[in-house]
């Protein structure tokens, strides 16, 4: 029988990849596994869960059409994980996904990205979200006017990275 998944995940120094190279290569040598790493994300430890984000991004970029048949689950489950990582991945994923999204998915995203926009204070997850709607609302006015005092606001951040991203965008949308 081979090892599980979420084993594989766990274990070594927390900031490190510890296995996730090696369970990347395992779900791309057996898309049938992609359920099994997905699920991953109940675990109850964290570390897991953030590799399994850092495991969801190099397969996306391979085989994105193992993630496209998991966008509802993405947004319904993942969505609601209160774990920096896993908001800072869906605001990627959603990025890089959105042309495979039904307009309800668009919505759910739309919602989860605004959510962290407004209320989070993990700077990847924000940086990511800006990054991510600040794309979308160049085809959407109504984004367009909702992230506008949002990247105000964040153009002020303590932080040099969420400052200088928000500056950069609000000029580049609100010239």
């Amino acid at each position: 029988m081979s090892e599980r998944l979420e084993d594989m995940l766990a274990g070594g120094h927390p900031n490190s990849l510890g296995r996730t190279l090696e369970v990347v290569e395992t779900v791309l040598a057996d898309a049938d596994r992609f359920g099994e790493l997905f699920d991953c994300y109940v675990s109850e430890d964290p570390v897991v869960r953030l590799r399994t984000s850092n495991a969801l991004k190099r397969i996306e970029a391979q085989r994105r059409d193992l993630l496209v048949p998991y966008l509802g689950r993405l947004i319904n489950e993942v969505g609601s994980l209160d774990q920096a990582s896993a908001q800072w991945t869906l605001a990627q994923l959603f990025g890089r996904l959105a042309a495979d999204m039904d307009q309800d998915q668009r919505a759910g995203a739309l919602r989860i990205m605004k959510r962290n926009l407004s209320s989070h204070d993990d700077w990847i997850v924000l940086n990511a979200t800006i990054e991510t709607l600040s794309d979308w609302a160049m085809a959407d006015r109504g984004l367009m006017r909702w992230l506008k005092p949002h990247l105000e606001r964040l153009s002020a951040d303590r932080r040099k990275s969420v400052a200088s991203r928000a500056a950069k965008k609000r000029r580049k949308l609100y010239p």
